[in-house]
């Protein structure tokens, strides 16, 4: 509900609990991101459907984030992602600052002037190697630099789609064997996204564009203390 509402949440929240509860980085990433295709694939459609979605942008994010997400989980099946964390968390935290500035003062919405190849690269690595950021990383970077929060949310949601399955099908040729054993959260996972996203597509298109910013601010600063607080612990 809060990924498809606010373009951002899904995997930071899904993963942080399965890492809770002593799941593998790896595993934890798979598992959310293989439950995330079917999320993903129902949310984009309604975003599509209700006009969300602004073509040019989630076309020139989409092969990067392709990229990305494959190379950030080939490594993360490599190494540990807990020590790439807190860099992001911090990285999260000041673009979740700059969008809670820009809720208290007059904003207009304009043509997005961000590099968004690097954007979306970033974003489909960084999503790959923590179990989740793409939403955080590609659409707080959009909102902050003034975008329409309706559009943001509603492009990155939609190109999340397949950069989950790229993602996924590198998560299935390297540790294909061990997702076997966890296959009941994948599924708790997907059933409940799914039963969520068509509804939060709607709230998207319904909510003040101000309020919109004010809640994801809120949420990314929140996300991204908790990360440095459990990094730092």
């Amino acid at each position: 509900m809060i990924d498809g509402a606010l373009g951002m949440g899904y995997g930071v929240s899904s993963a942080s609990l399965l890492l809770s509860l002593g799941i593998p980085p790896s595993v934890t990433s798979a598992c959310v991101h293989i439950s995330e295709i079917f999320t993903t694939a129902v949310s984009g459609v309604f975003h599509f459907k209700l006009g969300n979605v602004d073509r040019k942008v989630f076309l020139r994010i989409l092969i990067p984030g392709v990229i990305g997400g494959v190379l950030g989980a080939y490594i993360l099946c490599e190494l540990p992602g807990d020590r790439i964390k807190p860099f992001v968390a911090v990285y999260l935290l000041i673009m979740g600052l700059l969008i809670l500035i820009k809720v208290f003062r007059k904003v207009k919405d304009k043509e997005s002037r961000v590099r968004l190849v690097p954007l979306g690269f970033a974003g489909g690595f960084f999503d790959a190697i923590g179990g989740g950021g793409w939403g955080p990383i590609v659409t707080a970077t959009l909102v902050a630099k003034g975008n329409n929060p309706r559009f943001a949310i509603g492009t990155v949601n939609s190109a999340e789609f397949f950069v989950t399955v790229a993602e996924s099908v590198i998560f299935f040729a390297t540790i294909g064997a061990l997702l076997m054993h966890h296959w009941e959260k994948i599924l708790g996972l997907m059933f409940g996204g799914i039963l969520a996203a068509p509804l939060a597509a709607y709230v998207c298109k319904k909510i003040p564009t101000r309020a919109l910013m004010l809640s994801v601010s809120l949420l990314i600063i929140g996300l991204s203390l908790r990360i440095l607080y459990l990094s730092w612990l």
